[in-house]
């Protein structure tokens, strides 16, 4: 598998393209925004890996006149971790979005996941039952009706249905949206998902929001 790393600092880069080229891809290293985007349309790369902010060409400019052409996966590697970013990436059409600082396992298992799946576009809007998710306004409802989430709540809804029927750990969910290492003692992803569960799914009888008991937390209509 061929894969693409546009990256400019150069610690990071020379990091993942030895990462990569040890774990057995055949890895490529551009170090500018115009170089990332020759390079990707030029060559047959099985995955890209695009940092935002690069010299003379950002990421979000990259990705779009990548998209015009071509659908090579792209996953953003960034330190750009606010919610409107990622959306931003996700509607650019990335299909997917890690926040730096990151761990590398996790990154591995990322990209494997997008090399099985293939392109993946994100939805503007999600629908799940009778639950609608609208990205771009951070506006859910659910039977016609109308639910407010804070911020976070959103971010954990929206990283839990458009990966739905996963189950993601309380590692992964504290990390991408709460960009924090999970620690045992900290119970704050189990206090949101309370949270949302009393806004999303108390009032009415189909429930999105399933526990996995030991591993974490998925939804789906599915019981």
């Amino acid at each position: 598998m061929r894969i693409l790393v546009v990256e400019d600092e150069p610690k990071t880069g020379n990091h993942l393209l030895q990462g990569l080229q040890e774990a057995g891809f055949d890895a490529a290293l551009a170090r500018t925004g115009p170089e990332g985007l020759r390079l990707a349309l030029a060559e047959e790369y099985d995955l890209v890996v695009l940092d935002v902010m690069l010299p003379a060409m950002d990421g979000w400019t990259v990705l779009r006149s990548l998209r015009e052409r071509k659908d090579t996966p792209v996953l953003f590697l960034t330190a750009r971790d606010d919610i409107p970013d990622r959306v931003r990436g996700l509607e650019l059409g990335a299909d997917d979005y890690l926040v730096k600082p990151f761990a590398f396992a996790e990154l591995l298992a990322r990209i494997r996941t997008l090399l099985r799946r293939g392109p993946v576009r994100e939805e503007a809007t999600i629908r799940i039952a009778d639950a609608e998710i609208d990205v771009l306004r951070h506006k859910v409802t659910r039977n016609g009706q109308r639910i407010d989430l804070t911020p976070k709540e959103f971010a954990l809804l929206h990283l839990l249905a458009r990966r739905r029927g996963e189950v993601l750990s309380r590692r992964l969910i504290a990390a991408q949206v709460w960009d924090m290492n999970f620690d045992s003692d900290t119970n704050v992803v189990d206090v949101a998902i309370r949270r949302l569960r009393a806004k999303l799914d108390d009032p009415w009888p189909v429930k999105l929001v399933h526990t996995v008991r030991g591993i974490g937390y998925t939804v789906d209509d599915k019981t």
